[in-house]
């Protein structure tokens, strides 16, 4: 079946789909020996694919992974200062993966790898809005700050939904909140809590759509059970 090569590319855990693009406009697929173009299809059980000259790999078993990202990783699977990646902490699962979604690199929290890239294209899709929810803390609270973290505010262009917000704990100018929300803009909870006049001290996401981190310990990693995957999908 005829497929566009980023979709197959990334279904054989080459890369994202939106890296894979990247990878046929800097042109490093070849399709029976012919540079591809973005916007090319092709049958990857028919003709011959190639990324810098290397066939794709056979088709793999899909693989999900659920991390407890530390503080200090990086979740790109390149980044030109060197600083440590999260996929090196679930190199030894086997199976190249990469993945879904972001954590910037001094939040923590649950984190998910995967092979399959047509699962991670739809959690990660927009239209989804799968819910994430958070444990935030924060220096400089005052009293109202949690209804002033709940207004929703403009990102990039883009007027992000109310986020629910839930006081938790307050020791003088510092407190600990649970926050959700749908969206998944670049450092989104800490420009959240700069607009409410509160600075973020640490964030670690604790569960994504119907998945929780659980005690999974720091730096840690477990497969999705087959129940996890199917109530994700």
């Amino acid at each position: 079946m005829r497929e566009r090569l980023q979709k197959i590319l990334s279904a054989r855990g080459i890369a994202s789909r939106r890296k894979a693009e990247q990878m046929i406009q800097d042109g490093q697929v070849t399709v029976n020996g012919i540079l591809a173009a973005l916007g090319d299809s092709a049958d990857p059980e028919l003709d011959n694919i190639c990324v810098n000259g290397q066939p794709l790999p056979t088709r793999q078993r899909s693989v999900y992974i659920l991390l407890n990202k530390p503080r200090g990783y990086v979740t790109t699977l390149s980044d030109e200062k060197g600083r440590p990646n999260a996929a090196q902490l679930v190199s030894d699962c086997g199976v190249r993966v990469y993945p879904v979604g972001r954590l910037d690199m001094d939040s923590e929290g649950l984190l998910m790898f995967t092979n399959d890239g047509a699962f991670a294209n739809e959690l990660t899709h927009p239209r989804q809005e799968v819910e994430k929810i958070y444990e935030v803390w924060v220096s400089g609270y005052r009293p109202g700050g949690e209804e002033a973290l709940s207004r929703p505010i403009v990102l990039d262009g883009y007027r992000i939904r109310p986020p629910k917000v839930t006081l938790l704990s307050v020791n003088g100018g510092k407190a600990k909140f649970r926050v959700t929300i749908h969206e998944g803009r670049n450092r989104q909870i800490r420009r959240m809590c700069e607009a409410a006049g509160m600075r973020c001290t640490r964030l670690r996401r604790i569960q994504e759509g119907s998945l929780c981190l659980g005690d999974l310990p720091s730096g840690k990693w477990r497969y999705l059970t087959p129940g996890e995957v199917a109530e994700l999908k």
